[in-house]
C-alpha cells in the first residue's frame, strides 16, 4: 500500500510531502492533489475551490472587538489541520481565554488578577478540585472532516452542539479512509474492545484490499442509484435516481462525512482526556491529538494544568490509597490482603511503576 506523510507549517501555510511513490504530484499552499496511476488515490486532502475561496475569505478578515482573544489560536483560525487520509480539523469560532476562566471564577468585572502565577495557580485549583463551572464559560467551535465510524463513535459525547453534512440534500464526496499497515492489528485478546498485534504480510494486503475494492463498488452503486456521478453528471437521461435519503444507506462506514461541532471548555476537556488517551481507538485519538495542539494555542494555563491534573495524573479508589500507604510505610502489602480485583491491582501496580507485582 503506497503511503503519504504530511507536515503542515502553519506559520507560512506550506505543505511539505514526502513520497514513497513512483507517480507524479503537485501542490499549492492551500490545497494538496496526488496524481496516481491507481484511481481510488486521486485525492488526497483535497479542498475544493470553492472551500479554498471561504478559508482565504475568512483568514483575511480583520475585525475590531473588546472581547479577549487568544492571539496563538488566532493565527490558525480557519486552518484545516490534516488527520488521517482525508480528514481535517478547523477551529472555525471561539469565546474567552484563561482569563474568562479566572474573571468567571472569582466573579469579577476586570481580567481578573494582574498576575499570571496568581491566575495560574487559581485555573490549577480549579483543575485539581474539579471547580467545573468556570471552563464552562469558554466555548469553541470545530469545522471536522472524519470518517462515519469515526463519527458514529464521536457522537457518544452529548455534550455539543452538531450539525452534519446531509446526505439527504447533498452527494458525499468520493472519499474514504484506509488504515496505514502499522495500524492494521488483529483483535486483542484480553480486550474485547482493543486491537492486538500488527497484521503483516499478504494478510495485511488482502484485507486493505478488500477495504478498498468494497468501498469503490459501494460508492459505484451508490452513483448507479442516484444516477449521478459525484461530480454532478447524470449517468442515464433516460432514467430516474433514487432519492438520496435512501440511496446513502449503501456506503460503507469508512466514507467521510463533514459536521461542525460546538462545545464548552470543560465537555472538551472531558472529551479530550477520554479521547486522546493511550486505550482509545488510534483514529479517533489522531483527531484528538490535533485538537489538543489547538486547545494549548487557546487556553494554555488550562491545559498545562489538564496535562497535569487530568492526562498525566489518576484517580484512586479507597483500598487502592490505603495500599499505596502501606507501601510508603513500607508496610507488607499483596494482591490477597489488598482486597482489590485483579484488574485494579494490576493496574494500580502498572500506575505506580511497580511491574515485578503484576499478576
Amino acid at each position: 500500500m503506497q503511503s503519504v506523510n504530511i507536515w503542515e507549517y502553519q506559520s507560512t501555510t506550506k505543505i511539505f510531502l514526502l513520497l514513497h511513490l513512483g507517480s507524479c504530484w503537485k501542490f499549492d499552499k492551500n490545497n494538496i492533489e496526488l496524481c496516481f496511476k491507481d484511481s481510488f488515490y486521486l485525492l488526497k486532502m483535497t479542498l475544493s475551490e470553492q472551500q479554498k475561496k471561504e478559508i482565504t475569505e475568512q483568514q483575511t478578515q480583520k475585525n475590531t472587538t473588546k472581547r479577549v482573544t487568544s492571539p496563538e489560536l488566532e493565527k490558525i483560525l480557519y486552518q484545516a489541520m490534516s488527520v488521517l487520509d482525508h480528514g481535517f480539523v478547523r477551529v472555525v469560532d471561539y469565546m474567552g481565554n484563561d482569563s474568562s476562566i479566572v474573571q468567571a471564577a472569582r466573579v469579577s468585572y476586570g481580567k481578573g488578577t494582574k498576575k499570571i502565577s496568581t491566575d495560574n495557580g487559581l485555573i490549577k485549583y480549579l483543575m485539581r478540585h474539579r471547580h467545573s463551572t468556570p471552563f464552562e464559560m469558554c466555548e469553541i467551535k470545530y469545522h471536522i472532516k472524519l470518517p462515519i465510524f469515526v463519527a458514529r463513535q464521536w457522537i457518544r459525547h452529548r455534550t455539543a452542539n452538531v450539525n452534519e453534512y446531509s446526505a439527504r440534500y447533498s452527494i458525499l464526496d468520493k472519499e474514504f479512509y484506509l488504515p496505514s499497515k502499522e495500524n492494521l492489528a488483529a483483535q486483542s485478546s484480553s480486550n474485547r474492545q482493543g486491537r492486538g498485534e500488527l497484521i503483516n504480510g499478504k494478510q495485511a494486503d488482502n484485507i486493505l484490499n478488500i477495504l478498498k475494492k468494497d468501498a469503490e463498488q459501494t460508492y459505484a452503486n451508490y452513483e448507479l442509484m442516484l444516477n449521478e456521478k459525484y461530480d454532478g453528471t447524470t449517468i442515464e437521461e433516460n432514467n430516474k435516481g433514487l432519492a438520496r435519503e435512501l440511496a446513502r444507506m449503501n456506503l460503507t462506514l469508512n466514507t467521510y462525512t463533514q459536521w461542525y461541532w460546538k462545545t464548552d471548555l470543560l465537555n472538551l476537556l472531558n472529551f479530550l482526556s477520554l479521547r486522546a488517551d493511550s486505550h482509545a481507538q488510534y483514529e479517533i485519538r489522531a483527531y484528538a491529538d490535533v485538537m489538543i495542539d489547538a486547545l494549548k494555542k487557546w487556553v494554555p494555563i488550562t491545559f498545562e494544568a489538564f496535562m497535569d491534573y487530568r492526562i498525566g495524573g489518576m484517580e484512586l479508589s479507597g483500598k487502592g490509597k490505603v495500599v499505596i500507604q502501606k507501601m510508603i510505610k513500607g508496610e507488607k502489602c499483596d494482591f490477597e490482603t489488598s482486597n482489590l480485583s485483579k484488574r485494579e491491582w494490576n493496574e494500580l501496580m502498572e500506575s505506580f511503576g511497580f511491574k515485578e507485582k503484576i499478576l
